[in-house]
């Protein structure tokens, strides 16, 4: 499913080179939900930006669903992106303006997707992580747990085959925390898709498939 070979990534810092990530290598298989734990500072989210093909100043090779994305111009790398990964991030990044449906709608639609098969999907989804009764609820209106819900409901609206999750539960409180890791496990699972999850949480990494670890730039 994702397969990374000598990735490495470096800046320069106050005129320092500071190595990031010094030649990782990952393997991660259809439906296999990983865990990427390491302490703040440590280069998870730069790895997932690496893989989520967001940025470059990368070197190795990055495939993804049998595509070596190093390889693709930038037009390819954006459809890969769009119909191969997800994201999650700590901070839920909904669209301030629009409901929870219409938020996740708007990816399905951009994708290609009917109004009413991306209305389709979205219910179903938002229903399967408890928030059927609060569909056509803006943001604001929302608690933190359930906004974090509509984002993991969005990362899934068009069936990634991997998503990309960084710190999905950082901002939440431990209760809550678990309610959503746990359905976000149930929903990704559900979906058959794989998941790479970058988390500094010893206790939610071992709820998951396989944990990495990333330090001083390698995985452990």
């Amino acid at each position: 499913m994702v397969a990374l070979r000598g990735l490495t990534r470096s800046f320069e810092q106050g005129g320092q080179r500071i190595d990031v990530l010094r030649g990782v290598d990952l393997d991660i298989m259809p439906g296999e939900i990983v865990a990427l734990l390491g302490p703040s500072g440590s280069g998870k989210s730069t790895m997932l930006q690496a893989v989520g093909l967001l940025e470059g100043g990368f070197s190795g090779s990055i495939a993804i669903a049998g595509q070596q994305a190093e390889k693709l111009p930038t037009d390819g790398r954006t459809r890969l992106r769009r119909e191969h990964l997800g994201f999650v991030y700590q901070f839920h990044h909904l669209l301030p303006d629009f409901d929870a449906r219409e938020n996740v709608v708007m990816p399905q639609m951009i994708a290609g997707a009917t109004r009413a098969e991306a209305e389709e999907r979205a219910d179903s989804l938002l229903s399967s992580l408890g928030l059927g009764h609060r569909l056509t609820h803006r943001p604001s209106q929302l608690s933190g747990g359930e906004q974090q819900r509509v984002a993991v409901a969005r990362a899934l609206a068009n069936r990634p085959t991997l998503v990309l999750a960084d710190e999905p539960t950082g901002n939440l409180d431990e209760a809550t925390s678990d309610t959503v890791l746990a359905q976000f496990l149930d929903l990704v699972r559900g979906e058959g898709s794989a998941a790479l999850v970058a988390t500094h949480n010893e206790r939610l990494a071992a709820r998951m498939d396989r944990v990495v670890r990333l330090k001083e730039g390698h995985l452990e």
